[in-house]
């Protein structure tokens, strides 16, 4: 990587990734792969929302999985044939092979475990929540979970389908781009998963399509709040792709959040089996400290945790 003024950081060892393509060009690049993951979805009837079609319907999510993995395999095989074709042209015999600069190879299990562990800290709250308070419990030792994600589509989008496609395309796919391009660590971490965030907002369109009733404000503010939430998880998901230079990990921290939602920041839990009426502080306060304290663990361990000697980046 060609080094400019203000990076915040270098490629990691004597291997590194880079093309001659310049930093405008790559970042061109990525809105031109957020253009061929978004728009071919109003391209067809079945993939077009509408007033009466549900983004939830069985027959749209298909229609829409045939989408987004072509327009995946599609920006997949260019960013490939980009750095095939840097690193095949004999003037950089220094550079990493394109299959471990995309994160296909080594597949980092050890660091995905890593980094599910390390996200788990910070949703130690809702975990608690969720398998203790709720008994959600129960539900693993049937293995039910996969159960549904494996047989219910809005599941299998969700959980497999949505962290598959999108990290290949945002991480995989345009951060080696990035590197090679010598943009600085600190952009490509913090500034490119903003248009990460706004691939999510034609949301706001299907929701106004479908619920027409709900005040304009309440939905702006919806997905503002999704914005901001799908940006700063970009921004994540690119720090551990950089760090561990795994894609397995990013697609397990992605799927692992999906199921998570955002956290709960006030009001009471309640066991399922408490009756109405009592009083549920000893619950919520052990979720407030297991809220507080994972985070301050996650931040103790943000770097540990992601140390590998794969990585695509060094700070």
């Amino acid at each position: 990587m060609v080094e400019t003024p203000g990076d915040s950081g270098s490629i990691n060892g004597p291997r590194q990734i880079s093309l001659t393509l310049g930093g405008p060009a790559a970042g061109l690049l990525l809105l031109l792969y957020t253009l061929l993951y978004v728009l071919p979805l109003y391209a067809s009837k079945r993939t077009r929302p509408s007033p009466t079609l549900s983004r939830d319907s069985p027959l749209v999510i298909q229609a829409r999985i045939t989408s987004v993995t072509v327009s995946t395999a599609l920006c997949s095989v260019l960013t490939f044939l980009i750095l095939s074709a840097r690193s095949d042209d004999g003037s950089d015999s220094g550079s990493i092979s394109p299959l471990r600069a995309m994160g296909y190879w080594p597949l980092g299990l050890w660091h995905s475990l890593r980094s599910l562990a390390l996200v788990a800290l910070l949703f130690a709250g809702p975990l608690y929540e969720a398998l203790v308070v709720y008994g959600m419990w129960k539900d693993w030792t049937t293995l039910q979970p996969l159960y549904d994600i494996w047989y219910e589509w809005t599941s299998w989008r969700n959980f497999v389908v949505g962290p598959v496609t999108e990290e290949l395309l945002f991480r995989s796919a345009a951060v080696p781009l990035l590197v090679g391009a010598g943009v600085s660590l600190g952009k490509i971490v913090f500034l490119t998963p903003i248009i990460f965030g706004l691939a999510h907002i034609h949301h706001f369109y299907e929701f106004r399509l479908t619920h027409p009733h709900v005040p304009i404000i309440a939905a702006v503010a919806r997905s503002l709040l999704q914005l901001t939430y799908t940006t700063l998880f970009g921004a994540y998901a690119t720090f551990i792709f950089l760090r561990t230079g795994s894609l397995l990990a990013i697609i397990i921290v992605h799927a692992f959040c999906n199921a998570m939602g955002l956290p709960r920041f006030w009001g009471h839990v309640q066991p399922y089996w408490m009756y109405p009426g009592q009083q549920p502080w000893v619950w919520t306060s052990v979720y407030y400290v297991l809220l507080v304290s994972g985070s301050v663990a996650w931040w103790w361990q943000l770097w540990p945790l992601t140390e590998s000697g794969n990585a695509l980046a060094s700070w």
